[in-house]
């Protein structure tokens, strides 16, 4: 009634059940009243338009070309996986150093928050953008009145596409896609790219995966190679 997604009606029902499993086995209740409760089906294979490596270069190539606000908020996208509401959402005030490390402090999807580290390239071309402002919104429109709201973003985008050569009409939303699926494609850790990602449930994470099921990347290759080593 209210138009939430599957995965969001599903994800809300595994807390509920969750609970009133926990209150059965502590005797809290006498019975389970969700222990029959039918969850909706997922599609857990993400059908967002993303990038591949070659396509992100590229795409990245055209943002460094065009420099300033376009090239920091794509890097921020691309290479640092946030969402378009995490990234707009930002202020000056959030940026810092930490332990050696250019870090963002964003404020997450459901009310969480997270501090990040930047990668060199974002954080050098975010410095280059900001110049001597010294608090407010990171992005600004066009004329620098006001926060860049996410239509100019996603124009940004498209039209960087475009000067690409990319024959996909992407969002910002698919740069965080390409972010996520060239860290699995470069074998970072699933729980890695899971809390990189801000992924809740790592089945999100997952569907983001081009290369799951791939023989080459079979766990039995590693764990042989891990007993192997023990044995010498």
């Amino acid at each position: 009634e209210h138009g939430l997604a599957r995965s969001t009606i599903s994800r809300r029902l595994s807390t509920i059940c969750g609970f009133y499993l926990y209150c059965s086995q502590e005797d809290v209740i006498d019975r389970d009243p969700a222990a029959y409760v039918r969850r909706p089906k997922i599609d857990y294979e993400s059908h967002t338009l993303g990038l591949d490596r070659n396509e992100l270069g590229a795409f990245l190539v055209q943002a460094g070309l065009c420099g300033g606000r376009d090239h920091a908020l794509m890097c921020l996208l691309a290479l640092n996986g946030l969402r378009i509401s995490e990234a707009l959402g930002a202020d000056i005030e959030n940026l810092d150093y930490q332990r050696g490390h250019r870090t963002l402090f964003v404020h997450r999807k459901g009310h969480k928050t997270a501090t990040i580290p930047l990668a060199p390239r974002t954080a050098t071309w975010l410095d280059l953008y900001i110049g001597e402002r010294t608090s407010g919104p990171i992005f600004l429109n066009a004329d620098g009145t006001r926060r860049l709201d996410r239509h100019a973003a996603a124009r940004i985008v498209r039209r960087l596409a475009k000067a690409a050569g990319i024959d996909k009409r992407i969002s910002p939303h698919s740069l965080r896609h390409s972010f996520i699926t060239a860290a699995l494609d470069a074998g970072v850790p699933l729980r890695d790219v899971q809390e990189a990602a801000s992924h809740a449930d790592p089945r999100t994470t997952m569907r983001y995966d081009r290369g799951r099921g791939s023989l080459d990347r079979h766990a039995t290759y590693i764990v042989a190679t891990f007993v192997a080593g023990a044995s010498r």
